[in-house]
């Protein structure tokens, strides 16, 4: 029974292992975000848009290294390839970013709301919108 069980895991695991992975760094990069907020806005005392500004550069680091090893098993050949998709996920990241920022101001600036709760409302439609992008345009698989 328990073979049955690994072997439907392993199943499972390996037709959706990209949107498993995904979630697993997404959720690891949300956590880089939010402590890295924490750290910028509270210990530091940036405030919102300065902490989630920087917060956001970090992440997105995290992110990339991640996102191109683990999850999208993406290969670069060359410096131009590797710089191109570096480009475009940064691009992309921080169209996020701007709403990151735009969330964040809005939400707990103007509307006073509990910043770390909005900081988390707000990387999850990050996250579901970086995924479409990094699936739609950054790391898509090459044609044969």
């Amino acid at each position: 029974m328990f073979k049955r069980i690994f072997e439907l895991c392993m199943c499972l695991y390996v037709k959706y292992k990209e949107v498993i992975l995904y979630l697993v760094f997404g959720g690891l990069t949300t956590l880089v975000n939010i402590i890295s907020y924490a750290v910028f806005a509270h210990i530091l005392n940036m405030g919102t848009v300065a902490g989630t500004s920087w917060a956001w550069l970090i992440s997105v680091i995290f992110a990339y290294i991640t996102n191109k090893i683990f999850v999208f098993e993406s290969k670069t050949d060359t410096f131009v390839l590797l710089f191109k998709e570096c480009v475009s996920f940064f691009g992309c990241r921080l169209a996020t970013g701007v709403m990151d920022v735009a969330i964040m101001y809005l939400s707990v600036d103007l509307l006073h709301f509990n910043d770390i709760v909005m900081k988390i409302v707000s990387n999850v439609l990050v996250i579901i919108l970086n995924y479409i992008f990094s699936k739609l345009f950054i790391f898509k698989k090459k044609q044969a």
